[in-house]
């Protein structure tokens, strides 16, 4: 099996000739160094990570689906995967390497109908506090899509609004890859935020947990 043997300054100038030029032709023209430079070696950080914590893992394809899409654009222009069932946590931890860089996350994405549900019963209730202390200390950014206003049901003057109008809760950083990242830096930054990461998954696992609904996953 391959290890991880780190991201070359190459990597970001690459993407950022993908952003330019999302094309077939230049994509192939350059599929060497894609496979080589950047889909194994991101694979072998995912093996390595997988070795440490356990879990499966997945990476996803380059080819955007463009089926009911306005932009035809063939190409994604960031590459990613996931480690799920480790030791973490049982729901997807994200990594993915970009021009931008090297971003490392984990949490609960695009919640299912029934998972808003009870995220929000446990927000409204005296778990919400422990969650807002809990991703406060992850010192990590905290991503994903809100609401515009208040959900049904609730004041928009609610004491825990924010949490409230959350869709997803989702924690992360980035490392930039301009000059390189090495092997050991690398697997450290991930390795790191994903268990900077573990005390919100935790809270998500014990007061969300899995969608109930047909082909939806957390």
């Amino acid at each position: 099996m391959q290890r991880f043997t780190g991201f070359d300054a190459g990597v970001a100038e690459w993407f950022a000739g993908l952003e330019d030029d999302n094309s077939r032709e230049y994509f192939a023209a350059r599929r060497p160094y894609f496979e080589s430079a950047i889909r194994d070696r991101l694979a072998a950080l995912l093996d390595d990570l997988s070795d440490e914590l356990g879990g499966e893992t997945k990476l996803f394809r380059q080819n955007r689906d463009v089926r009911f899409s306005a932009d035809k654009s063939p190409y994604k222009t960031q590459t990613y995967g996931v480690l799920t069932g480790s030791q973490l946590s049982p729901a997807g931890l994200y990594v993915s390497i970009s021009a931008d860089g090297l971003t490392a996350g984990g949490g609960y994405w695009r919640m299912a109908r029934d998972q808003l549900e009870r995220y929000r019963a446990a927000v409204v209730g005296d778990a919400g506090a422990e969650l807002e202390k809990r991703i406060a200390d992850t010192g990590l950014e905290q991503w994903g899509e809100s609401l515009a206003t208040a959900p049904r049901g609730f004041a928009r003057d609610h004491p825990r609004i924010e949490g409230l109008r959350r869709k997803s809760v989702t924690l992360g950083r980035r490392l930039r890859v301009d000059e390189g990242i090495d092997a050991e830096a690398g697997h450290a930054f991930v390795a790191g935020t994903w268990r900077a990461s573990a005390p919100v998954l935790r809270w998500l696992d014990e007061h969300v947990g899995p969608t109930t609904e047909a082909g939806r996953w957390a």
